[in-house]
């Protein structure tokens, strides 16, 4: 398929799916791994049409698949923007799919946060624990632990998404491991874990579960702060977010401009935007953490947990987390699924 009929496809008619229904929708510029169910990206795309006149269909990839979608079209790309998890996003930089640029305030991001080119810089960040539906427990106590997670009494009840190709699902492999005493350097007590884990039935989507866990389906699981808080005051649900006793990981979510995109003075303007008080309060009001902590309201801050739950939260070496991941993803495949 060439790339003059991609393009031609895609702007004329983008495809948005949500479960078997198909939306056909005009697109200005692509952003790879845009869904409305994650990070209020619904939100995002919104704010983006009303202040640069941009179409952007949602996209409902997750991290690994943006990334293999990129590497498959490195000769042709299709999309202009991509938003994944930081440890792909760092792949991305080394596989040369993606441009240097430095968005509106680059210069605010920290170190570390951000490759010092513009190749990827974070853009928010979460904390990972437990989404839990309250009542889908049916009775039985919200967990506290990951240990909880193992006892019989929640059989059938947990899920992550898969660790092997979803960031969140890495992420949370990470979190698991290191709680458990591993290290990045070794991944054993993860790997134990998920094969203990793997007795109780646990439900492994490969996609963003969040109606998932409000319908009922999943009760438990691994997931952001954000997405717990987006239920629970957003959609009144009856939900809580755990940070786990024994200890998680806050982890940063990053953008980058797509080499060598059709639309590269869009990407960068989308980036410019994203960047910008008004795309940070986006998150801020979808309690994520905006990389600019000044987009941050006190009204969003106070339906936080409380600061000394998030002191079990630490950060991690990212570029690590990103230089083991493939070996990580090959002993998930070969020793637990």
């Amino acid at each position: 398929m060439t790339r003059k009929f991609l393009k031609a496809l895609l702007l004329s008619t983008a495809l948005v799916v949500s479960g078997n229904v198909i939306k056909a929708q005009a697109a200005d510029a692509i952003c790879y791994n845009c869904p409305p169910q994650w990070a209020d990206w619904a939100s995002q795309l919104k704010s983006i049409k009303k202040h640069l006149g941009y179409d952007i269909p949602h996209d409902n990839k997750n991290s690994g698949q943006t990334l293999s979608q990129l590497l498959a079209e490195k000769g042709s790309p299709v999309a202009d923007v991509a938003y994944y998890g930081v440890s792909f996003g760092i792949q991305a930089g080394e596989k040369g799919v993606v441009s240097a640029y430095k968005p509106a305030h680059f210069d605010e991001i920290p170190a570390g946060l951000k490759d010092p080119d513009g190749k990827w810089f974070t853009i928010h960040s979460g904390t990972l624990g437990l989404f839990v539906n309250i009542d889908a427990l049916e009775g039985k106590p919200v967990p506290k632990s990951w240990k909880d997670l193992l006892k019989p009494d929640y059989k059938g009840m947990v899920g992550y998404l898969d660790p092997s190709s979803a960031f969140v699902g890495y992420a949370g492999a990470v979190a698991v491991n290191r709680a458990m005493g591993g290290s990045l350097d070794n991944f054993d007590a993860g790997i134990q874990y998920f094969k203990d884990l793997g007795k109780n039935d646990p439900i492994v989507p490969k996609q963003t579960s969040y109606a998932r866990v409000l319908s009922g389906e999943i009760p438990i699981l691994f997931d952001y702060d954000f997405n717990a808080y987006r239920a629970k005051y957003k959609d009144k649900a009856n939900v809580a977010f755990v940070i786990p006793e024994e200890g998680t990981v806050v982890v940063p979510y990053v953008m980058s401009l797509v080499k060598n995109g059709p639309n590269p003075e869009k990407g960068k303007k989308i980036l410019d935007f994203i960047m910008s008080t008004e795309g940070q309060k986006v998150w801020a009001n979808a309690f994520l953490r905006p990389i600019r902590a000044s987009a941050m309201s006190k009204e969003a801050a106070a339906k936080f947990l409380p600061a000394s739950d998030y002191a079990r939260s630490k950060p991690l070496d990212y570029a690590k987390m990103a230089k083991v991941q493939n070996a990580f993803k090959e002993r998930y495949l070969n020793e637990v699924r």
